[in-house]
């Protein structure tokens, strides 16, 4: 190898590896800073042959948005027990008081809020059947993170 091709191979190494860090502590700082949102699931098939035990993930709110909608953010308002009622759908960040946006777009034919499927250890299906809820946190720019599942009451299921 040629010391240039070196020199080139160790910068995009490099490289992927700052744009690696910088995209976990985006996530990080999400988690630490951002507003905790509990979104009601609506029902979807929670097995997968192939990945292992996962639950697919849908969300009531997203039943509020166009079909044809590309992309645009949800507009809530975090009541009581941090449940988030559905207020509007809009194209802008702007929000009135006590409002917060989560950004939706469409993924392969589907909305998505970016926390479709959470994973849990084999066998353990059972405990997360009775999800009501995704425990999402969420920034104020609509971006979110899905924490973990809960059951009617709010609590993290564990």
């Amino acid at each position: 190898m040629s010391k240039n091709y070196k020199i080139v191979l160790a910068t995009n190494l490099i490289l992927v590896l700052v744009f690696f860090a910088f995209s976990v502590m985006q996530k990080e700082t999400l988690i630490a800073k951002g507003t905790e949102v509990l979104l009601r699931l609506a029902p979807v098939d929670p097995r997968s042959l192939m990945q292992g035990d996962y639950m697919a993930l849908n969300y009531e709110v997203l039943d509020k948005v166009d079909y044809n909608s590309k992309s645009g953010y949800i507009v809530v308002k975090v009541g009581r027990n941090n449940v988030a009622k559905f207020v509007r759908v809009q194209n802008g960040k702007n929000v009135n008081d006590g409002e917060l946006i989560i950004h939706y777009k469409r993924d392969l034919g589907r909305l998505s809020i970016g926390a479709d499927n959470y994973f849990f250890q084999e066998g353990s299906a059972k405990k997360y059947e009775n999800a009501k809820y995704g425990l999402l946190k969420v920034d104020s720019d609509g971006n979110s993170i899905l924490v973990g599942l809960c059951n009617d009451d709010g609590v993290l299921i564990e």
